[in-house]
């Protein structure tokens, strides 16, 4: 028999399994396909149609390499949390973000903290740094906030793993009550906090992003609310540091053109606030001066709105409702006149 080159003693020691087994696996096994796909927690209703028909009009791009450094999707994610561009880093799916975090704060022998029956994918790259698994039981269906502390303070853990809304059992905590928790934690311990379904859930349940915090660091991603579980992308907040230090080791080939013209599609980084009219006025999350140039940048388009005048006020557009192939033309000019107006 012939010899083989030889894995490195961790993963020759690993156990050759993966988190979880794909439908498509299943129906090759199965000799046929499900009627209803209902169990990867996907969005059967799929993206925007005007994300579609952006896909659509790019698609004979695809030769081209993506832009590695993921700019204008990271200019686009930043504008929609309030936060710059150095405070985002993208990466394939929050899966992909996990890995390169295990490999940033994880040495084989480290304990990392994680609640038992939490994401199995996150223990799947812990394992594959050697790190040593510390996982705390779910209380009333809850990842149960003062059991991780706990761990985390007896283990000494550099890392630890928290779900909010919580994926298996879709329940979730308030933001108060992360806030103490975060709060609690050694400065020396880094929270992958997991908001894969933030957008799903109760606003309440989302802290205030805190891009001053170096331990703390917080996960979105296209897959779910938006419909582009295909794609994946999905991108993580944090301490501008934090996010250099992802810029050593991530894949800066790893999300395709498609994925980030996809992901600036979803994310305009602009508010609808609430109307009772024929018209929406759009907060552009900047002050006056900022939501002009957007107003001017959509005239220079042949696009006509207006926008309030007034001081706080005018850190608004307002939108008429229209036809369909007005609106299509608005959301066609949007993305161009605010990226002028950021200067990008």
């Amino acid at each position: 028999m012939c010899q083989r080159p030889p894995l490195t003693p961790l993963v020759d020691a690993l156990p050759s399994t993966v988190p979880f087994v794909g439908p498509e696996a299943q129906e090759r096994e199965r000799g046929h396909a499900f009627r209803a796909r209902i169990g990867a927690n996907e969005s059967s209703f799929g993206p925007s149609p005007r994300v579609i028909e952006r896909m659509a009009e790019i698609a004979g791009d695809m030769w081209m390499y993506c832009d590695p450094d993921n700019h204008d999707l990271k200019v686009a994610v930043a504008a929609h949390h309030g936060v710059k561009a150095e405070n985002v880093v993208v990466g394939e799916g929050i899966d992909g973000l996990l890995s390169l975090v295990a490999r940033m704060y994880v040495a084989p022998g480290d304990a990392v903290v994680t609640s038992l029956g939490a994401y199995p994918t996150f223990n799947f790259h812990i394992a594959g740094v050697g790190g040593r698994l510390v996982t705390v039981p779910y209380e009333n269906d809850r990842e149960s906030l003062d059991g991780l502390l706990a761990a985390v303070r007896k283990d000494k853990a550099p890392l630890v793993y928290l779900s909010n809304p919580d994926n298996p059992m879709g329940s979730w905590w308030e933001a108060n009550e992360l806030i103490r928790f975060i709060e609690a934690l050694p400065e020396t311990t880094m929270l992958v906090l997991d908001e894969a379904y933030g957008e799903l859930g109760p606003a309440s349940a989302l802290p205030p992003i805190d891009i001053s915090r170096p331990n703390v660091i917080r996960m979105r991603t296209f897959s779910k609310a938006y419909g582009l579980a295909g794609i994946r992308c999905g991108y993580a907040v944090a301490e501008a540091q934090v996010i250099r230090d992802f810029e050593k080791i991530r894949n800066h080939y790893g999300v395709s053109r498609m994925a980030q013209i996809a992901g600036i599609a979803e994310a305009s980084g602009l508010k609808p606030l609430e109307s009772a009219t024929n018209f929406v006025t759009i907060d552009c999350g900047g002050d006056g001066a900022f939501a002009l140039k957007v107003l001017q940048g959509l005239l220079s388009r042949d696009v006509f709105i207006r926008k309030p005048m007034v001081p706080v006020l005018d850190r608004c557009i307002r939108v008429s409702v229209g036809l369909d192939h007005e609106l299509d033309i608005f959301a066609e000019e949007l993305p161009g006149a605010l990226a002028a107006a950021r200067g990008n």
